[in-house]
């Protein structure tokens, strides 16, 4: 067991770095897990850290061997950490290995969405909702990044995930592709969904890229009797994977 007490410390400087910069995982190879939530989603799926961080007054029973084990004066830790309420406790993962797109797995489609928040709402309807797969192209937030994986709240290890992935990457899928419209298409509650399927969502403001798009055998939107100009794309999300799980389970 290695403690810390000092911000000088070479070693808490580039975990601080991991868990702080949006793109320090993919420098370092690793990634950071915050709290005891996440950390037992990752053991639950099989997932080792390879160092465990503890602050000094945590009294998580979240205990276990590491290739690693460190002990972060409790300051030191709460300035490492993203949290309001920092959670006392984290792993250092990996990168998962990379795998092939399954042609054949249901599958959401991210198409350059920023919000952190939103991406990590997403994936955690994608997993609540049997899609197995997300592949988000580039432009989108990081999957890996600190904010997506808190947000995700620990549904990135049940899922196949790929990021930062070109538009022809959706060609290998062997299923139809769904778009989402604030202003065109069938109506959701009225439309005919396939299933297996994969559901494209696409950017905040602009929605989903031409060049998706014209990839789509069915593009649909929800209906919004409140009147408000578009619902938020996690909400929408949401609705359209329920949609499709609600369908294929009748």
């Amino acid at each position: 067991m290695t403690v810390i007490h000092s911000a000088a410390n070479p070693q808490y400087k580039v975990l601080r770095l991991l868990a702080q910069d949006s793109t320090a995982w993919r420098r370092q190879g690793r990634i950071w897990l915050e709290g005891d939530h996440l950390c037992r989603a990752a053991l639950q799926r099989g997932v080792q850290p390879q160092l465990a961080v503890y602050s000094e007054s945590c009294r998580s029973d979240l205990r276990l061997p590491a290739a690693q084990e460190l002990v972060l004066a409790d300051v030191l830790f709460r300035s490492l950490s993203g949290l309001e309420s920092p959670a006392a406790m984290g792993f250092v993962i990996g990168i998962p290995e990379a795998l092939p797109v399954d042609p054949r797995a249901p599958t959401v489609v991210l198409d350059r969405l920023q919000d952190a928040g939103n991406v990590g709402a997403v994936l955690r309807s994608a997993g609540a909702f049997g899609f197995r797969q997300v592949i988000a192209l580039k432009g989108t937030a990081a999957l890996w990044s600190p904010k997506v994986v808190r947000a995700g709240m620990g549904a990135h290890f049940g899922l196949r995930l790929f990021d930062a992935a070109g538009p022809d990457s959706l060609d290998t899928l062997q299923l139809p592709l769904l778009a989402t419209s604030s202003h065109a298409g069938h109506w959701l509650h009225a439309a005919e969904l396939p299933w297996p399927c994969a559901w494209v969502f696409g950017h905040e403001g602009q929605g989903v890229s031409p060049e998706v798009a014209t990839r789509a055998a069915l593009a649909v939107r929800i209906v919004q009797p409140g009147g408000e100009e578009s619902l938020n794309v996690a909400a929408a999300a949401a609705i359209c994977l329920h949609a499709s799980a609600a369908g294929n389970a009748a």
